[in-house]
This record gives structure tokens, C-alpha cells and sequence, in this order.
């Protein structure tokens, strides 16, 4: 090839290919931002990488929205919208620390009909599969998705993932489920919680850490399962 791309532009372009569909505020936001005309610089490179013909772009959204040059979905799909959720969920947590081991659409089973977390992520060092609900389904049907990730765990197979430490006693992830609607779900093995964002899951980290310090041992069932390392 006859253009030389700067370590921003591969950066950008694997973004996009990490998270699938990515808007043009988000890149100003992430890439951009301690730049003197934030917006204007941003515009310029995406311009040019899709001359390069690097990334697509769709214009049915505003901001533009950005895609992998070989995209599998339409760009006037719903599932563009699913994945800017996703994206703005990594937003908001690095807003407190940049997640690390970052998987969208994880499958750590390998086979159809396990558990397909949007997200997986260590997050402030602890290890999380999150589950962001855009849609109210029924009791049943998380409670279904709970028990999925209750057999994955007692398959033991989660153990050899590759971002297990290996100096490390293995952890099960925390699973976080985004929504605006609490679930009466469960599980004796794995450890739930529901937030309406990671805003909220940092308010309760918070409130739970601060009555620890204050030598409060009562739990109430807005803050179980937030026993979790975010420091």
C-alpha cells in the first residue's frame, strides 16, 4: 500500500472492529478529545480512512456511525443500536478505570445455546460477563439465562480461559445484568447484580464501602452481591 497509517488511525480502526459499530462522538470522545478542535480532527481522519476504504460508515444515525469494512450487518440494522449500547457501557466504566481483556459478544462456551454475554471485562481487577436488557423479558426467561451460567460454572471449562491469571486461584466473573428492571432471579453459585448502569454500580460499591468503614455489618438487598474488588 502507498499510505502509511499513524498508530491512532490502527487504534481507531481496531476499535471499530472490537465493538463492532462505533459513533462519531464516542471516537471525539476517546481518541480526540485533548486535541485543540476535537470534532474537526476527528471528522478529517474518518474521512480519510473511509476514502482508504478501511472502515465503513452509515449516516442513518447522528453522529455517523462507523462500521468494520467487513461488517455482516445492515446499516440501517437495530443491531447497530445493541451495539452502541455496549459501547456505551465500556464508556461509562472508563470513566473510573479503562476495562482490560475487553470481549464483546463473548461466547466462552464455543458451542450455540451457552451463555452469550455482551460483555466481558476485568474491570478495577475483578472479572465481569455483563448482560445489558434493552427489552423486558419475563421472570422465566432470565431466570433461564441465570441457570446457563450456572452450569457453565459447574462445568469447570471457565477455568481455562485465557484471561484466567495463572497465578491466580481461578474466579468465577460477577455477572451484571444493565437494566431498568429487577428480576426476581437467583443463584447460590455465581454472584448477580442488577444496575441500571455502572454509574449506579459505583454508587452501591461506594455505600457499601463507606458502611464497612463505618463498622456497619447489616446488608440489605439493595447492595448484595457488591462485595466485589474495585478498588
Amino acid at each position: 500500500m502507498s499510505f502509511r497509517l499513524s498508530q491512532r488511525d490502527k487504534d481507531i480502526i481496531g476499535f471499530i472492529n472490537q465493538f463492532r459499530a462505533v459513533d462519531r462522538d464516542s471516537l471525539v470522545e476517546l481518541f480526540f478529545k485533548q486535541l485543540k478542535s476535537p470534532v474537526n480532527a476527528c471528522n478529517s481522519v474518518m474521512v480519510r480512512l473511509c476514502r482508504l476504504g478501511l472502515i465503513e460508515r452509515t449516516q442513518q444515525y447522528s453522529p455517523t456511525v462507523y462500521l468494520p469494512i467487513d461488517a455482516k450487518i445492515k446499516k440501517n440494522s437495530q443491531k447497530i443500536l445493541h451495539f452502541l449500547s455496549i459501547l456505551d457501557i465500556y464508556k461509562q466504566m472508563c470513566t473510573y478505570s479503562t476495562p482490560k481483556q475487553v470481549i464483546v459478544e463473548d461466547k466462552p462456551t464455543g458451542r450455540k445455546g451457552g451463555i452469550e454475554p455482551d460483555l466481558f471485562c476485568i474491570f478495577k481487577g475483578s472479572p465481569f460477563w455483563i448482560e445489558i436488557q434493552r427489552n423486558q423479558y419475563s421472570e422465566q426467561k432470565m431466570q433461564a439465562k441465570i441457570n446457563l451460567y450456572e452450569e457453565f460454572f459447574f462445568s469447570d471449562e471457565w477455568k481455562a480461559l485465557h484471561w484466567r491469571p495463572e497465578d491466580r486461584a481461578a474466579i468465577f466473573p460477577s455477572v451484571i445484568l444493565i437494566t431498568p428492571v429487577r428480576y426476581a432471579v437467583s443463584s447460590e453459585h455465581i454472584r448477580i447484580i442488577q444496575v441500571i448502569s455502572i454509574d449506579e454500580l459505583m454508587e452501591k460499591y461506594r455505600s457499601s464501602a463507606k458502611q464497612q468503614r463505618d463498622g456497619k455489618s447489616r446488608t440489605s438487598a439493595s447492595s448484595s452481591g457488591i462485595k466485589i474488588n474495585l478498588t
